[in-house]
């Protein structure tokens, strides 16, 4: 596609936060939509709310402030010519910090002035609604409560999606001012924490959040699910994203192997943990320690507002026991919430990589589905099997020959490291485990462990870590076959039928796993080589119990034509 026949899906938008002015310019394309690729990205740390006081007081936005606004924005609409981004894809919307500000109609029309831009204001319903979407835009899947932590304000809501139908509380969400700059000001005027002005406002803060709670009519069926197991509770905003980098950094994963906030998962335990985030925070502000990656020094000062509101959470929500952290906000949920249902239900790594897809992507992923045939106890198939999962082998095929035609020394360490820093870091709406997981399977299909450095192996060490159970096993299994079907099919054009798999379970002692190459002719006619005997072996190596993880995996027979691997003459 030609650049000036792509700029036409581009479309501009000014976020005016509480903390800062965020733009950017998003690819709205019909093929990727889905995951709002990003064009660009700009931030002017321009606080809004903090330039509303003055000597402890509230005042309206000064004008030198409003003139550096300006100018911001002056940039931004040059930047959008550059990128022929059409005048009427621009949007500049702003949040509680101008809805509330003293001046706010004259500092709306100062810009329209200066800009040509009008301002939409969010009433503060919708403005919870957006950041809900965000959220939503932000997994595959939303199943429990939602907050957005701003400067100046709160939202909480609770959240359903499946099949790309958002549901969340009629009401939308509702909004409180606890942002995390605000929190700083009432904390800093109530004086030590165990002082009894400090003590009244925690008593604020927990009743209003209990009252939000009840007025958002959290349904039934979440319900339940927290009487019986714990409900999950997903965070956006700067002041939670700042939480949970810090904790990121104190991850028992040491180094943390993703450095991207959006798909970050902890448990209650971690996340209540305020002592510990605030020490850590403590001796970076001391320089006792190095700073923590992604973590400024304003979000330094608001750790402790934080901390008081997770504090209050814990006293004020249902039982919390899975936190996800999101990157969603009023761009992404302005975005998702203007997709079309269908558009909204594809699922994101899939969608990421259909750019790099072979054309014959089906017949591929019909022969890795043949592969992974479940063992008949069922031993090990719980749902946190997600390398079963038929969307993410399609996602697999589709970007298993990206990185072949790279040298061998480079081929399985890039393809490692694709979902953290390269092809796929910036695809939006995955967790870490699928990043961990697509890794792993691309880095097997080149070799795996012994093909690549040792910098990288220390890596891969630190990204199996995230996939839980046997996924680790079956990926390595699964992405030995893909290079065997690598061998097979070199570029991902089934032009004719060659090889046949024929799976199933021997029971002796233990699970065997059998798998049968069946090569549907003469294999010299497409290769057969010292790599493709190599992929066979690798195959049969990954079923000895030295290659297993943890002491789980499965013993794998490999037979060719029958016979088993290195039998027959031409092995």
């Amino acid at each position: 596609m030609l650049a000036a026949d792509k700029s036409q899906y581009y479309h501009g938008l000014v976020d005016m936060g509480s903390n800062g002015i965020r733009f950017s310019i998003t690819d709205l394309s019909p093929s990727t939509q889905r995951i709002l690729p990003t064009v660009y990205l700009d931030r002017a740390g321009i606080s809004l709310y903090d330039a509303q006081w003055e000597a402890g007081y509230p005042c309206p936005i000064p004008q030198s402030t409003i003139k550096h606004v300006i100018q911001a924005l002056l940039r931004f609409k040059s930047t959008c010519q550059d990128f022929n981004v059409p005048p009427s894809q621009i949007r500049i919307v702003a949040t509680e910090a101008t809805r509330k500000a003293q001046n706010s109609e004259d500092f709306c029309s100062q810009i329209k002035e200066d800009t040509g831009w009008t301002v939409e204001l969010l009433p503060k319903e919708v403005e919870g609604r957006i950041g809900a979407f965000g959220v939503a835009s932000s997994y595959d899947s939303v199943r429990g409560l939602v907050m957005d932590l701003g400067g100046g304000s709160t939202q909480i809501t609770w959240m359903i999606t499946e099949n790309g139908d958002v549901k969340m509380s009629e009401k939308g969400s509702v909004s409180l001012p606890y942002g995390a700059a605000a929190l700083t000001k009432h904390l800093e005027a109530s004086g030590h924490h165990h002082s009894q002005q400090s003590k009244d406002f925690e008593h604020e803060v927990v009743q209003s959040l209990k009252s939000a709670v009840k007025e958002i009519c959290i349904p039934d069926e979440l319900l339940e699910e927290a009487n019986k197991k714990g409900l999950s509770i997903y965070l956006s905003g700067g002041g939670f994203r700042g939480w949970g980098f810090v904790l990121m950094s104190q991850h028992h994963i040491k180094q943390y192997p993703i450095p991207i906030i959006n798909g970050f998962h902890v448990t209650k335990d971690a996340f209540h943990d305020t002592e510990t985030v605030q020490l850590a925070v403590k001796r970076v502000v001391e320089n006792e320690t190095p700073d923590i990656f992604r973590v400024s020094e304003r979000r330094a000062s608001q750790v402790p507002a934080v901390a008081f509101l997770v504090n209050c959470l814990s006293q004020a929500l249902p039982d919390i026991v899975d936190i996800y952290f999101s990157q969603g906000g009023v761009r992404e949920g302005m975005h998702f919430a203007d997709q079309e249902r269908s558009v909204r239900a594809l699922d994101p790594l899939v969608t990421a990589t259909r750019l790099y897809a072979t054309e014959s992507v089906p017949e591929l992923v019909g022969l890795l589905v043949a592969a992974a045939k479940p063992p008949p106890s069922g031993h090990g198939l719980s749902k946190k099997l997600r390398v079963l999962s038929t969307s993410l082998l399609e996602a697999f095929v589709q970007a298993m020959y990206i990185h072949a035609a790279l040298s061998k020394d480079l081929c399985a360490g890039a393809a490692l490291r694709s979902t953290t820093t390269g092809f796929f870091a910036g695809v939006h709406g995955i967790s870490h485990e699928q990043r961990a997981l697509l890794a792993l399977l691309l880095c097997e299909r080149y070799g795996g462990f012994r093909s690549i450095s040792p910098t990288e192996q220390d890596f891969y060490r630190r990204i199996i870590q995230l996939i839980p159970g046997r996924n680790v096993w079956w990926c390595r299994y699964l992405g030995t076959v893909a290079a065997v079907l690598g061998h097979v099919y070199p570029a991902g054009a089934v032009r004719e039928e060659r090889l046949k798999l024929k799976v199933q379970w021997a029971v002796k002692k233990e699970e065997v796993l059998c798998i049968d190459f069946g090569f549907v002719k003469d294999a010299s006619g497409f290769g057969w080589n010292e790599g493709l005997q190599g992929a066979l072996r690798r195959v049969k190596k990954v079923g000895k119990k030295k290659n297993w993880v943890d002491g789980q995996g499965f013993k794998v027979l490999v037979t060719v034509d029958g016979y088993e691997h290195g039998e027959k003459e031409n092995d």
